[in-house]
């Protein structure tokens, strides 16, 4: 299949682009570059041996939208761009909104106008709050705490009325839980722009010399060492289901929300001692108040993604640690340091109407 990848040059948009290309598909990247970088196109190069086709779209711009969904047949899009951190949402909601939900509904709108019937969404577990209960299985109420979870619940309801409204239409909205890690070869990781909202990349920079120590957001929830529980998976783990998605959906053509985790819970300082083993250095580290939106305990029932998409996470926490550490050793300062040195040789621009073309 043709697929269009919204985000693709992101953290977890990139490692999909990596298991769609292995899976034969064509991929064309959509990415604004606002919290991703250009460098990626050329390490996703490297890895895939193929030339992928990237453009600097913002998805609320429309006739950049119409233009890209004029110059390629799209079978199908994976949609990834959004804002993402939980704390920024608490502090700048109106942004979220505007920028996922807004994008969102242009993507749609450019999708029905183009007859492009098939999407996977990236959506997340914030859209269940703080449960009642866990592990969490996809009937649980969907009552999201915080912006960013708001936006992606109103988002899986966006296009469950599509679909309602389009027999033809379908879609797989995937609610994953803690994607960490990074790609063996140390090419693609995650890479967040100022201070890490997400707890792997901030050990990362602090066992790298960054940052001089890790916050730890709260010690007095009602956990077994007081910090925060979550489910983390491997980031690659998390590519293959969106491949398993898209072709369920090419098969099935039914719908389908799923949760992706591995069904275990691991604290945050149990991270911190892992990834400790990993790297084999102390990471210095305070307690700080709580985060608005942040929940106790949270990890997932991951029994349907396993009947429905015969997807199970394959690599456990040593291999997370490894890998995460891996990227961060190879590009110690980012990618960004590497656009300030080489400026990006390789990237050359061209315009279509309001794409950029790389």
């Amino acid at each position: 299949m043709r697929i269009l990848v919204t985000g693709g040059a992101g953290y977890i948009g990139c490692h999909t682009c990596v298991v769609l290309a292995e899976r034969g598909h064509q991929i064309v990247i959509a990415d604004n570059f606002v919290n991703s970088s250009p460098l990626v196109l050329q390490r996703l190069g490297r890895l895939t041996q193929k030339v992928i086709a990237s453009h600097r779209v913002d998805l609320r711009d429309h006739e950049a939208l119409n233009t890209l969904f004029s110059t390629y047949r799209f079978d199908a899009v994976v949609h990834f761009a959004a804002l993402k951190a939980v704390g920024e949402s608490c502090e700048r909601p109106l942004d979220y909104y505007e920028n996922n939900v807004c994008g969102s509904i242009a993507l749609l709108q450019a999708m029905v106008r183009a007859k492009v019937r098939r999407i996977v969404f990236s959506s997340s577990a914030t859209v269940y709050g703080d449960p009642q209960q866990v592990p969490l299985d996809e009937a649980a109420a969907v009552q999201p705490c915080n912006p960013y979870g708001r936006t992606k619940a109103m988002i899986e309801q966006l296009i469950g009325d599509l679909c309602a409204s389009d027999p033809m239409f379908t879609a797989a909205c995937l609610r994953y839980f803690n994607p960490v890690g990074a790609h063996p070869s140390g090419l693609i990781g995650e890479d967040p722009s100022g201070i890490p909202n997400n707890l792997m990349p901030y050990i990362c920079q602090v066992a790298v010399g960054r940052r001089e120590q890790l916050r730890i957001f709260g010690n007095d929830y009602p956990t077994a060492d007081g910090t925060g529980v979550r489910d983390y998976l491997h980031v690659l783990d998390l590519a293959r289901a969106h491949a398993d998605a898209l072709e369920y959906l090419a098969d099935t053509g039914r719908n389908l929300t799923v949760n992706l985790g591995t069904g275990q819970g691991i604290s945050v300082l149990q991270l911190l001692r892992a990834f400790e083993q990993a790297c084999g250095r102390e990471i210095p580290y305070e307690i700080v108040e709580r985060r608005p939106g942040d929940v106790a305990t949270i990890y997932a029932d991951p029994t349907l993604a396993a009947s429905t998409l015969g997807w199970r996470t394959e690599l456990d926490l040593d291999a997370m640690c490894r890998d995460a550490w891996n990227w961060q050793m190879s590009n110690p300062d980012g990618y960004r340091a590497l656009e300030r040195v080489r400026r990006i040789p390789a990237l050359r621009t061209r315009r279509r109407g309001n794409i950029a073309q790389a």
